[in-house]
């Protein structure tokens, strides 16, 4: 087995795997771990070389920057300004799971996304293995672990595949539970908008607040 690929998916036994990933993280490293869509490439989100890196890997420019995953529904505050009252219901109702919201970042947070134009893409991944990484690293800069053009990867050995060697572990937690990409709420205008249609669909979000459907 490659050694850097390491088993994350049991509890009773993941922590020196979770250890690791941390210590990486703190490094300025790059991890590859998994979440309830798809595997995700990840970096501390506050060291803007370590989010470039990220990039890097996956041949993507500063055009594209990628989304933050966080622990809890408790963190959007820490990062997020002017949140609207819609949004923070979404985030109560759909976090953890497959939702991402689109809200104006603090702007004393110091890091470096890429071009965000003032705002940060943040989701709570419903994935054990992942809110026990988040817990330990706080907010992670992560993508699907894939290069830019290919497959988002399903398991930690296809991400490394793809990735190699550029990545300091990968933690492996097995099949990656759900093949469909997070729904994209962009809470940034006067009012909510569905940016892609995912996990959650627009019924589902229109229970809780109203969203307005994708431009066609």
């Amino acid at each position: 087995m490659n050694e850097r690929i390491t088993p994350a998916s049991d509890p009773a036994t993941w922590g020196p795997a979770i250890d690791e990933a941390v210590n990486v993280v703190s490094r300025g490293g790059l991890i590859v771990l998994p979440t309830d869509t798809v595997y995700g490439i990840g970096a501390d989100a506050f060291t803007p070389p370590a989010v470039q890196a990220l990039l890097d890997a996956k041949g993507r420019g500063r055009h594209m920057p990628p989304p933050v995953l966080i622990a809890d529904v408790a963190t959007l505050d820490g990062l997020a300004i002017d949140v609207p009252v819609g949004a923070r219901a979404l985030a109560t109702q759909f976090w953890p799971g497959g939702l991402t919201l689109i809200v104006h970042a603090q702007p004393s947070l110091a890091w470096d996304l890429g071009e965000t134009n003032g705002t940060v893409a943040l989701r709570v991944p419903d994935h054990p293995t992942a809110l026990a990484l988040l817990r330990r690293t706080g907010p992670l800069a992560v993508s699907s672990a894939n290069t830019t053009g290919n497959p988002a990867a399903v398991t930690a050995e296809g991400a490394y595949e793809q990735l190699g060697d550029v990545v300091s572990v990968y933690l492996d937690a097995g099949d990656a539970p759900g093949q469909v990409a997070s729904s994209i709420v962009d809470a940034t205008g006067g009012t909510l908008r569905l940016v892609r249609a995912g996990a959650v669909s627009l019924d589902q979000l229109r229970e809780i607040a109203d969203v307005e459907a994708p431009a066609s």
